[in-house]
């Protein structure tokens, strides 16, 4: 896409960020903008950096394994926003700054070994997917199970449990997902409450409705389409 549309699209984002944040009593710099850019080409997220954007969301592992050789030199901060299997954990652990959506305990220790063996001394960040919507082509931890995976996340050496994320269902009125919001952060807040766990995370909202999260306290939100258009199918 053309640099000049990007940078229009960003401005946009951002004032919308900024009058949900302000509706909120909060302050936009509270929010952090995590570019969606699973299925766009690095020149995409070149540019994107260049715009001033330093968070980016990709959702599957070999497909940022083939744009990273292009992009090895910013010093942005990867994000893995998708659903992550067993038997790429491995190398996930190696490519990102943090995984925002681990949903098992099986898959958090396949990170925390190899966390270890690659980078011992400088922990991975992690978020727990909470599945609220119980929707079959989601995943997520159940929320009666959230207490306990939570507990053993935060216990593991080499990962750090920094808040939880959602995917609410999609609702042509974005006002249907709110108390999908509202759950998740009486959720966190409940964690901290009852395991005194430090959870200052909240990654939910994309596109069409990262204004009702920030409105309900997100602190982190994945933004595609908005900025970088139409997904481009494979």
């Amino acid at each position: 896409m053309r640099e000049n549309l990007l940078h229009q699209n960003l401005e946009r984002v951002r004032e919308r960020i900024g009058a949900a944040a302000r509706r909120a009593g909060r302050r936009p710099e509270e929010i952090t903008l995590i570019a969606a850019s699973k299925t766009h080409p690095a020149e995409a997220i070149r540019a994107a950096f260049g715009a001033g954007i330093r968070h980016f969301g990709e959702n599957r592992v070999q497909e940022w394994e083939g744009k990273r050789p292009g992009l090895f030199e910013l010093p942005a901060r990867w994000h893995f926003i998708g659903h992550l299997q067993g038997n790429k954990a491995a190398r996930a652990a190696r490519l990102f700054h943090s995984i925002d959506s681990v949903h098992d305990l099986a898959l958090a220790r396949k990170l925390d070994r190899a966390r270890a063996e690659f980078n011992g001394e400088e922990k991975l960040r992690v978020l727990l997917e909470v599945g609220l919507a119980q929707e079959a082509a989601k995943s997520g931890v159940e929320v009666a199970e959230l207490p306990r995976l939570a507990e053993a996340v935060a216990g593991l050496r080499h990962l750090t449990l920094a808040g939880l994320m959602c995917i609410p269902p999609y609702f042509d009125d974005v006002r249907e997902a709110r108390p999908y919001f509202r759950r998740l952060r009486e959720l966190r807040d409940a964690l901290s409450r009852k395991q005194g766990l430090i959870l200052p995370v909240l990654s939910m909202g994309m596109s069409h409705d990262f204004e009702v999260a920030i409105e309900e306290g997100a602190t982190e939100v994945r933004i595609g389409t908005a900025l970088f258009g139409a997904r481009e199918m494979k």
